[in-house]
């Protein structure tokens, strides 16, 4: 009979393991010396939000010690001239001013316009979609994860039981407001996937993680210029210039929307046919390939939109494909 009065211990000790970080854990979280914890945690919740607030994206923020907070505490330590590990301690604590901080969850009333102008499921056949007026958000849920910079599996775990419908009050993160420096140059780092903005100074203003390229289709090298900048952009579909797209062989033209594509921003490089755009998926951004292009989160491709101008340089550096 032992075997049978150890399951139960079995089977809970997992689930313990990973349970979900509630909003007054979370509010209540301090940092206590050495690296984040494994997997998920409410600590990781906060310092994501901090290194959003601080210009430097940790891509979604989702709790995890994952490659985009990893990545995201380097840059950050580049920035502050700490010791570059990628690993949080007391002095990136201090310099992200986690004792002072302002409140990183706050309550959200949905409104009506959140629910408004929803697509329904979308195929993934670019005939289907190129038949339709708009690649909008299929849900309320992913709609305000992206507007809160969060994932939508975190912001559906964080509020058990919402139904996302207006009049709801939920919890959401307290994210970094959009930048609004003049950056005069863009550095497209291959080895570490991340994307640097730099102001006439050479300070760098931003930090984002970033897809770059694929090893069909690799990103271009050396230095290129941005030739202009398209909010909210149709996607051409060229199978004769860039890939194959199941069995696509003609020329289409797909409709705007934050889940086309390139998303909700295009940033056009001189490089014919390459650019820095947004994407549909923005928890995949260190978990798949780009076809050559530069590809952000939205929100982070929608702030470096609103920096850039033509003219500006964009380098790619490292060996990264």
């Amino acid at each position: 009979m032992k075997p049978l009065q150890l399951l139960p211990a079995l089977i809970l000790a997992p689930l313990a393991a990973v349970a979900q970080p509630s909003p007054e854990a979370i509010s209540s979280a301090q940092y206590d010396g050495g690296p984040l914890p494994d997997g998920q945690s409410a600590i990781a919740v906060v310092v994501q939000v901090l290194l959003d607030r601080a210009g430097t994206s940790p891509g979604v923020i989702d709790g995890y010690r994952g490659p985009m907070s990893e990545s995201a505490l380097r840059a950050f330590e580049t920035r502050e001239g700490l010791a570059v590990d990628g690993v949080m301690d007391a002095e990136v604590w201090q310099a992200l001013g986690g004792e002072g901080r302002d409140p990183v969850l706050q309550s959200y009333t949905i409104t009506e316009e959140d629910a408004s102008g929803l697509s329904d499921p979308l195929p993934e056949d670019y005939a289907q979609l190129a038949q339709l007026d708009r690649l909008g958000y299929t849900s309320v849920a992913e709609k305000l994860a992206e507007d809160f910079h969060m994932d939508e599996g975190f912001l559906r775990d964080l509020n058990p039981g919402a139904g996302f419908a207006p009049g709801e009050t939920i919890s959401v993160a307290v994210p970094g407001a959009d930048l609004t420096a003049e950056v005069t140059r863009i550095e497209v780092r291959k080895d570490v996937a991340r994307v640097a903005a730099f102001d006439g100074a050479g300070r760098m203003m931003a930090n984002y993680p970033a897809t770059v390229g694929s090893d069909d289709l690799p990103s271009p090298s050396g230095s290129h210029e941005v030739v202009a900048v398209a909010i909210d952009p149709t996607y051409t579909y060229d199978p004769e210039k860039n890939f194959q797209q199941g069995d696509n062989d003609e020329m289409l033209v797909l409709p705007p929307g934050p889940n086309g594509p390139v998303g909700v921003v295009w940033i056009d490089l001189s490089k014919p046919t390459y650019g820095i755009h947004g994407t549909p998926d923005p928890d995949s951004l260190f978990q798949s390939q780009s076809h050559g292009c530069v590809r952000l989160t939205n929100w982070d491709a929608r702030e470096l939109a609103g920096m850039v101008g033509q003219g500006v340089t964009v380098a790619f550096t490292g060996d990264g494909g």
